[in-house]
C-alpha cells in the first residue's frame, strides 16, 4: 500500500478544514448502510413502537440489513443520506479539520511535546462545536433512518427538506436540535475516543519506528480509534438515537428517556447495536482517516507555490 508522501509544508487549516469534510462524506457513501442498521437496533423494542408478532424483528448486523433489503428494498439502507452528508460537510469539517488548530491553541508556548490533557480539551472542544452547528442534520438522519421500520401511511416525512420544514413547524425551531445535550456528550466522547486515540497511537507508531507516516500506518490507528470509540460512545448513542427519533411529548428529557431504556431494558439496552455500531465506527474510521490524511497531502501538493 502506498499513498502520496507527507508535504514539505504543512497543510494549513483551510485545507484541512475542507478535506475532513470530504473525507467524513466517503466514509458516509461507504459505511452508511451499517450506521442505518445500528439505528434500527437501537430503536428496536421502543414502547412507542408496537410489539405485535407481524412487527418487524431485525437480529443481528446481517440479519438487519438483510430483513431490511427484503420487506423495503435496497433503498432503505441510505434512507436519509442526503441529510447525512449535509451534516458530514458541517460536523467532520469543524470536529476533525480545526482539531489540529484547537490543539496549538491549547498548548502553551515553547512546550515540544503536546499532553494528554490538551488533546482531550482540543478534542471535547471541536467536537461540542461541531454538534452546535450540525444537529439539525443529525436529527433528520436518525429520523429517516428510522422511518423505514412503519408503514408508508406513517412515515412522516417525504424527503429531506420536508423534514426540516415539517420539524421546525410542528416541534419549533427546538426540534431540529432535539437532544443536542446528548450529542455533545456523546460527540466529546466519542471526539476523544476518535481524534485522540488515532493521534496518540499514529504518534506512537511513527516515535518508535514502528511504521512511517503513510496508509498502513494510518490504516492501524485508525482501526484502534474506531474500537475505543465505540466502547466509551455506544450509552450515549443509543440515548441519542432514541431521544432524537421519539415523538413530541414521548420524553421529558434526555435523562428521562435514559432511565426509560434502563427500565425496559436493563444496562445491556445501552449497548444495543454495539457489533453495528463498532463496524460501522471502525470502517468509517479507517475510510475516513485515509482519506483525510491523502486529501489533505494531495491539496497542499496542488496549492501553487
Amino acid at each position: 500500500m502506498v499513498g502520496l508522501k507527507p508535504p514539505e509544508v504543512p497543510p494549513t487549516a483551510t485545507v484541512k478544514f475542507i478535506s475532513a469534510g470530504m473525507a467524513g462524506c466517503i466514509a458516509d457513501l461507504c459505511t452508511f448502510p451499517l450506521d442505518t442498521a445500528k439505528v434500527r437496533l437501537q430503536i428496536q423494542g421502543e414502547v412507542r413502537i408496537p410489539r405485535t408478532t407481524s412487527s418487524v424483528e431485525y437480529r443481528g448486523v446481517l440479519g438487519t440489513l438483510s430483513t431490511m433489503v427484503r420487506t423495503e428494498g435496497a433503498r432503505s439502507l441510505y434512507s436519509g443520506l442526503a441529510a447525512g452528508l449535509q451534516r458530514q460537510m458541517s460536523f467532520a469539517s469543524i470536529r476533525i479539520g480545526l482539531y489540529d488548530s484547537v490543539k496549538q491553541l491549547y498548548t502553551p508556548k515553547g512546550t515540544e511535546n503536546t499532553g494528554m490533557g490538551v488533546r482531550l480539551l482540543a478534542g471535547c472542544t471541536t467536537g461540542a462545536v461541531a454538534v452546535a452547528c450540525a444537529q439539525p442534520t443529525d436529527v433528520v438522519k436518525v429520523r429517516f433512518q428510522a422511518s423505514g421500520a412503519l408503514s408508508d401511511s406513517a412515515r412522516r416525512y417525504s424527503s429531506t427538506m420536508d423534514a426540516y420544514r415539517t420539524i421546525a413547524r410542528e416541534e419549533g425551531l427546538h426540534g431540529l436540535w432535539r437532544g443536542t445535550l446528548p450529542n455533545i456528550a456523546r460527540n466529546a466522547i466519542i471526539n476523544c475516543g476518535e481524534l485522540v486515540t488515532y493521534d496518540v497511537l499514529k504518534d506512537m507508531l511513527l516515535r518508535a519506528q514502528l511504521m512511517t507516516d503513510n496508509v498502513p500506518c494510518h490504516f492501524v490507528a485508525a482501526f484502534g480509534a474506531g474500537f475505543c470509540a465505540t466502547v466509551v460512545a455506544s450509552p450515549v448513542d443509543v440515548v441519542k438515537t432514541r431521544y432524537m427519533n421519539a415523538s413530541p411529548g414521548q420524553y421529558r428529557n434526555a435523562l428521562s428517556c435514559l432511565l426509560a431504556l434502563l427500565m425496559q431494558d436493563g444496562p445491556a439496552g445501552l449497548y444495543k447495536g454495539f457489533v453495528p455500531s463498532f463496524l460501522r465506527l471502525s470502517s468509517w474510521n479507517v475510510v475516513m482517516f485515509v482519506s483525510y490524511e491523502q486529501l489533505q497531502r494531495a491539496l497542499a501538493l496542488a496549492r501553487p507555490a
